[in-house]
């Protein structure tokens, strides 16, 4: 009764506070003597002003109320359960069984603006989803262009205006495929690139363009100062195109790491080379994402080329002439896009569409070569005697290909894998080619112009011709939004398999972007608290070059054949190596910052590089093992544990550290007893060790200190209960009142049956189960490409039945049902906001001992979702999907690198998900993902291997159900949607867990720490804070003064019912100001890549947001 009292005072205040507020405001409009001067007569201007004052305390006033009504509701759980303590002590279990634990006393409020949920969707253009219904994707012979059809002109159609003919010679260089990164680089690379500097420099008509800045820099840094200076007078010559350290995967990759990719190698194109690249061309990765050309634009490239689209899609593009188009988001930005025609990037695919005809210009292939045609017609070389018959046939193909675009302007890309890696190819091709075209150039009757070019000449000369500036939309030209997957190259050949292929090195990906991204922001709040302190030289700056390091490694990672899980065995485990030396580096910066920034007196700060502060969360021993969790040694004397919260928004979750010790108690930094769950954490199903789970506040991207003692008397300490399930009986395991908002209740059959929204009566049945799918019999079979299933996928079965373990306490319960291939764990936290509205289940799985076979998980409801489902796009954005019947099935798996859901008017089920997997939704009501391939050959894709190389794998998901409130019962049906607020915080907690990280003990006893709190007011909640990185110094190993600032304001579903989120949070129209941390210090609005630079905002000037937009910064932090 008193705390009842004491929380409705409370609130009581905050009302008279809010209402006071008004009454001056109100006050010192009357009393204005402007106001009195103008006799009543206001100026537009000030009654504009005092709009938006009202407008402003009536959010106040809005706001308040929430907070009471918060308030309210939680002192009526309390009373409600008739708590009382038999023993005055909490936590403690009431006559119905439920757990009640201490009240946490912080009154938190959701309050999202209409305005923030509306978006100026732009119309006018078609979506891939239309196409995808227009399409009979029916495999017609076309003759020469298999996939295609025949294409004529008449001859005379160029007399007004000749062709322009644009050579693009190119070497694709892969960062890792069938050889690992440094062989590829030593065997061919350096040559290629040596090669480059002596050939261009021969004839300056000679164009070449390169992509791959990882292989770039490495020669960089060994070439001489002659190679350098030659790069540097090139030119014109030699174009860097996208400028990413690799040409990124686009299906697996999450944006933060595209970004910091493309960052990675924009700045050391400026820094070296003052380079800027205007045209993206992307080649090889396997389909393509919408979320790419975004990047791009922000970038400010100007124009893009895409090549590896369904051949169905290219054909009907090429039939409308639309292989170029701008290709826009749903909320309006666009880029040019150019898409190639045909089958591939390699010379007899790029000429024209006979590739019988193209190959004979691939001089590579000229008798005596290791490389020949495969139509049995060799190339021959260019003399006087055969010059004229060869230009002809060879302006027919360009012909024929410049009559699937719109403009009288033709691009031939001239390379392949590795090419020019020897001297002789730069003659062969460059020499024959040029003969060709002096010969086209003068003979006016051909009406052509030919020459080598670069990707950006190429684009010039489309806007040139259409009369529009560099980026603009050509008059005419379609406009197209969507995405390209899944890719199809042939046949039935569906490359959807590579979207779960290798899960384990998918999820360290993404452990590795959250340690990045924690130790980018705690570096750089570290180094500017050292400099502000006049500490520098004692910090350990010198952490810089790990930050590199693991930049550029998470960066080699997301190319398309790595993160992909499409490389050699051997390449992989080059792959591993580098990306665990690259997180035990990372964890050395966090703990080296952590330290810093908690010391209460920075005074008797000391660093030893011999002697850390703190330790890590976990260790991994191989870059192929799963972490072991730090154990914590208690005494009667006490350790100290600092928690890192790596999310934008204070936290309110579930702490798990592993103990050795059943006598535990943990005390918040002022002294309060925090009530403490101990359970067992199993090995297998009978090895167990003590682990400690508490309730913790974190602030957001700060760290706080909690103090562990071994304690006889802690009466806030229980212990889990626990019990093993023998098949055939029903066990029910809910989340207990008055905290959870979930129920679950596991059937007969050992899956997850029913969620239940503690608030809602309504049931919904939510089945998860297990199947497998086997690959072909014969010809074709899956692969780390492809995915050819031998037809639907069968139920999982086992000869014996599974051991079920039950665990139930204060804060959490669980159920982990034990198979012979894998174990689930489903759990529900019980504590109020984002950690207990969705239930956390993680899959580990093991399938080494299988053949040809492939793991599902599928999600069965009672949602009417027909045959749409939604997707991710590289954690950025929602692409609806339809299932489609006249497509294969594995034509209807897609990407999911961070979500899925399914709904219907009344609720929405989202599966949230810690690594990048494959997902369908292959009939209403369900979803379904594939958890782990093993694949016993190749799929005739290049890669000679098949996917034999598993590991034992813990796939990580979040299991949300949310209701649409009754004013919102529409379901999307349009070319977009967004996850809920809710949603978005949800995916955030799983991919940035909480790092715990114990202080080592000191003979001399540790210095007074304190939390770090960096933010000095919150940031609105639909902002994320996806980079706070510090840019390099001109030596490379040290940060310069500046750090740049990547914001993302999200796009919002609003539809659904809001919930607490257990923190405050409030949006704010997209305004944010630069300056609440860092007053009077310079702001800079820059390009996504920190290239370009606006103006600097002024001292009053505040950041302004779009929905979805992303924008960059560069700021002096203080």
């Amino acid at each position: 009764m008193k705390l009842k009292k004491q929380v409705t005072v409370c609130g009581g205040a905050i009302f008279c506070v809010a209402v006071f507020s008004l009454y001056l405001m109100l006050d010192r409009v009357q009393h204005d003597p402007a106001r009195r001067q103008n006799g009543g007569n206001f100026p537009r201007s000030q009654i504009s002003v005092l709009q938006n004052r009202i407008e402003q305390l009536e959010q106040l006033l809005e706001e308040n109320h929430q907070i009471i009504s918060h308030i309210k509701d939680s002192v009526l759980e309390l009373t409600d359960t008739g708590a009382v303590s038999p023993s005055g002590q909490l936590p403690f279990r009431s006559a119905n069984g439920s757990w009640v634990l201490p009240f946490d006393g912080r009154p938190t409020f959701l309050s999202v603006k209409p305005q923030d949920c509306q978006f100026a969707l732009v119309e006018g253009h078609y979506s891939m989803l239309d196409v995808y219904s227009l399409l009979s994707f029916d495999n017609v012979d076309g003759g020469v262009w298999k996939q295609g059809f025949e294409i004529t002109y008449e001859p005379t159609e160029w007399d007004n205006e000749p062709l322009q003919v644009f050579v693009v010679p190119h070497s694709h260089n892969d960062p890792g495929w069938v050889k690992t990164f440094d062989k590829y680089y030593n065997d061919q690379t350096q040559h290629i690139l040596n090669n480059m500097v002596v050939k261009l420099a021969e004839d300056p008509r000679r164009k070449f363009i390169w992509s791959e800045i990882s292989f770039f820099v490495k020669w960089w840094e060994s070439a001489d100062a002659h190679k350098q200076d030659v790069i540097l007078i090139l030119g014109g010559q030699l174009e860097i195109v996208t400028g990413g350290w690799v040409m990124t995967d686009e299906a697996n990759a999450h944006y933060f790491a595209m970004i910091d990719q493309l960052i990675e190698g924009h700045q050391w194109l400026e820094k070296n080379l003052g380079v800027t690249p205007r045209s993206g061309w992307a080649v090889d990765p396997f389909g393509h994402s919408a979320t790419m050309p975004y990047l791009l634009k922000r970038a400010n490239l100007t124009s893009m080329l895409i090549q590896r689209v369904h051949y169905s899609v290219k054909k009907h593009f090429s039939s409308s002439r639309s292989l170029e188009f701008m290709w826009r988001q749903a909320w309006g930005t666009d880029l040019f896009c150019h898409m190639m025609p045909f089958y591939s990037y390699d010379v007899p695919h790029t000429c024209g569409p006979d590739p019988k005809i193209c190959c004979q210009f691939d001089f590579k292939r000229l008798p005596g070569s290791r490389v020949n045609c495969p139509w049995k017609v060799p190339p021959r070389a260019i003399s006087d005697a055969n010059v004229a018959e060869r230009a002809n046939v060879l302006l027919d193909q360009y012909r024929k290909k410049s009559k699937l675009f719109r403009s009288k302007v033709v691009l031939v890309p001239l390379g392949d894998d590795f090419r020019y890696d020897k001297a002789l190819e730069w003659d062969q091709q460059y020499v024959n080619y040029q003969k060709l075209f002096d010969y086209m150039n003068s003979h006016p009757e051909m009406h052509v112009q030919a020459q080598f070019a670069t990707l950006t000449d190429y684009f010039s000369a489309v806007y040139k011709a259409n009369g529009v500036a560099q980026g603009q939309r050509p008059p005419g030209y379609p406009v197209l939004s969507g995405d390209f997957f899944a890719y199809a190259d042939r046949e039935d050949h569906y490359w959807s398999g590579y979207y779960t292929s290798r899960p384990f090195y998918k999820n360290l990906d993404r452990v590795l972007e959250s340690h990045l991204r924690g130790a980018e922001i705690l570096y750089s709040l570290a180094v500017a608290h050292a400099r502000h302190a006049g500490m520098e030289g004692r910090y350990p700056t010198s952490d810089y070059s790990l930050l590199t390091d693991a930049r550029r490694n998470i960066g080699l990672f997301q190319h398309h054949d790595a993160i992909a899980g499409t490389a050699k065995e051997a390449v992989v485990i080059d792959y591993g190596t580098r990306l665990l030396r690259s997180l035990i580096g990372l964890k050395r910066v966090i703990i080296n910052a952590a330290h810093f920034l908690i010391m209460k007196n920075k005074d008797v700060y000391r660093f030893y590089q011999t002697e850390p502060f703190l330790e890590t969360d976990d260790r991994r021993a191989t870059h192929d093992s799963l972490p072991q969790q730090t154990l914590i040694e208690l005494d009667s004397s006490p350790r100290y544990l600092v928690l890192f919260n790596p999310v934008e928004q204070e936290r309110l979750c579930v702490v798990t550290v592993l103990v050795n010790s059943a006598r535990v108690r943990v005390l918040t930094e002022d002294g309060q007893t925090l009530p403490v769950q101990l359970s067992a954490q199993w090995s297998s199903a009978v090895q167990m060790s003590g682990e400690a789970s508490f309730m913790a506040r974190l602030p957001a991207l700060g760290l706080a200190v909690f103090h562990l003692y071994d304690s006889v008397d802690s009466p806030m300490t229980l212990r889990s209960d626990t019990l093993l399930r023998l098949p055939g009986r029903s066990q029910s395991v809910r989340g207990i009142d008055p905290l959870p908002v979930l129920q679950i209740v596991i059937g007969e059959i050992n899956t997850c049956e029913i969620i239940r929204r503690k608030d809602d009566p309504q049931e919904v049945r939510v089945q998860i189960q297990f199947f497998t799918y086997g690959t072909r019999p014969s010809k074709d079979k899956s692969g780390a490409y492809l995915f050819l299933p031998d037809g639907n996928a069968k139920p999982y079965t086992q000869r014996d039945p599974p051991i079920v373990r039950v665990v139930e306490g204060p804060l959490f319960a669980e159920v982990v049902t034990y198979y012979q291939h894998f174990q689930q764990t489903i759990r529900i936290h019980n504590v109020p906001g984002v950690d207990g509205l969705s239930l956390d289940i993680t899959t580990m799985v093991d399938i080494r001992d299988q053949t040809n076979k492939e793991l599902a998980m599928r999600l069965l409801t009672d949602i009417q979702s027909e045959d749409t489902f939604y997707t991710d796009l590289n954690g950025f954005q929602i692409q609806p999907r339809r299932y489609l019947q006249k497509l294969p099935l594995q034509a209807n798996f897609y990407p999911m690198p961070t979500m899925a859901y399914i709904q219907d008017s009344q609720y929405r089920l989202t599966l949230h998900t810690g690594q990048a997997l494959g997902v369908s939704s292959l009939a209403s009501g369900q979803l379904e993902v594939i958890l782990d391939r093993r694949l016993m050959q190749d799929d005739n894709r290049g890669l000679g291997q098949g996917l034999k190389d598993n590991k034992r794998t813990a796939n990580r998901f979040r299991l949300l159900l949310e209701r649409r409130s009754s004013s919102s019962r529409a379901v999307d049906s349009g070319p977009v949607s967004f996850p809920s607020l809710l949603s978005h915080m949800t995916s955030a907690i799983l991919n940035h867990e909480v790092l715990a990280l114990p202080v080592i003990p000191k003979k001399r006893g540790v210095p007074p720490l304190r939390t770090f709190s960096p933010l000095a007011a919150a940031l609105p909640c639909d902002f994320h804070l996806l980079n706070l990185r510090s840019i390099q110094n001109q030596d490379a190993h040290s940060p310069s003064p500046y750090t740049a600032l990547l914001l993302h304001r999200l796009g919002l579903d609003c539809g659904l019912e809001a919930q607490n989120p257990g923190f405050n949070c409030s949006t704010t129209q997209g305004k944010v100001s630069p300056r609440s941390e860092n007053r009077g210090s310079l702001v800079i609005p820059m390009s996504l890549t920190l290239m370009y630079s606006a103006a600097p905002l002024s001292n009053s000037s505040i950041i302004s947001l779009e929905p979805m937009e992303l924008s960059a910064f560069k700021l002096k932090l203080r």
